[in-house]
């Protein structure tokens, strides 16, 4: 009997294509609040995002667990996609994931729900990938923006993103307070992606 093969395509050059976009990855990691370019696109099953497929397809493995979200666990074309060019085994329990993928941010689980790592190997924590409808550069006094300081930042980089939940920005404010334990954040939209480590300072109110 012939395998089901899941619908959506891989990169069609894994090794290279995984390698340039896991550079962009970490520059958007190293320059937290500067907005990059992914350089592929991707068409995986709905509601799955191609910047969502295209960060698993580069980050997760099979020793890096997936969590995704309500909306993406319950298509079964998805999970079975992310099986067959990750291999990463899928985890029920956002405290469990290495990454979470996230379509719908208005209704994400608060951060401290996810893996915070711990004090000795506080690398074991989740990344969070975030897809958001509206990505892009902002100046500091921009009142939508999460305005930021920190490592890897000259002065103050600034960003929009959204929709997020409506206390987002005190959520920030909270996981920088336990660095360096804490998740990390990556935020993609329509080819562009951006990112707030938990090294990274929130300024502005909540």
């Amino acid at each position: 009997m012939t395998a089901t093969l899941p619908s959506g395509a891989g990169f069609t050059d894994a090794v290279g294509q995984t390698q340039a976009l896991f550079r962009v990855l970490m520059d958007a990691m190293a320059r937290p609040g500067s907005i990059g370019r992914m350089p592929f696109d991707l068409a995986p099953p709905a509601p799955l995002t191609p910047e969502l497929a295209a960060i698993a397809l580069t980050m997760a493995d099979q020793e890096a667990s997936l969590w995704l979200d309500p909306g993406l666990s319950a298509v079964d074309a998805v999970a079975r996609y992310l099986r067959f060019h990750t291999g990463a085994p899928l985890t029920d329990d956002p405290a469990q994931g290495a990454f979470a993928l996230i379509g719908d941010p208005r209704h994400m689980p608060p951060l401290d729900a996810f893996a915070q790592g711990l004090e000795d190997y506080p690398d074991r924590s989740t990344t969070l990938v975030i897809a958001v409808e509206e990505l892009a550069a902002a100046t500091p006094d921009n009142a939508r923006a999460f305005v930021l300081e920190g490592p890897g930042i000259a002065k103050r980089a600034a960003f929009i993103a959204s929709p997020l939940p409506d206390d987002f920005r005190a959520q920030l404010q909270r996981n920088r307070a336990r660095f360096p334990r804490g998740v990390d954040c990556l935020f993609a939209c329509a080819g562009r992606i951006a990112a707030i480590p938990r090294s990274s300072t929130i300024i502005g109110g909540v």
